[in-house]
């Protein structure tokens, strides 16, 4: 079982209390309705889908229900470094970041 710390209640507990939301800091189209379908289509479905390091976002659901993002590594699961919803992505790559697993 996954060990996940939560930066906003500031404790580690186990993966059943947290769901993904998917990719991180995917921007909103400006104005949506000036998409046409294809790319309403590229918006809503496509995301990378990465060997390693991926950023995403995760809903603390059992626990505080905040939003906030974390790199996991999706080849061993490791959790590289989690941060707050809002905040850019931290510059990891490989490195043991703050709330690594």
């Amino acid at each position: 079982m996954l060990l996940i710390p939560c930066p906003y209640c500031g404790v580690e507990r186990p993966e059943i209390e947290f769901s993904c939301a998917g990719e991180a800091h995917v921007d909103r189209p400006v104005d949506p309705s000036a998409l046409d379908d294809a790319a309403w289509v590229d918006y809503l479905y496509h995301r990378t889908n990465p060997k390693g390091e991926h950023a995403e976002r995760w809903r603390h659901t059992h626990g505080c229900g905040r939003f906030f993002n974390a790199v996991r590594d999706t080849v061993s699961d490791r959790f590289v470094c989690i941060y707050k919803a809002g905040e850019p992505r931290p510059a990891v790559s490989g490195a043991e970041g703050e709330g690594a697993r």
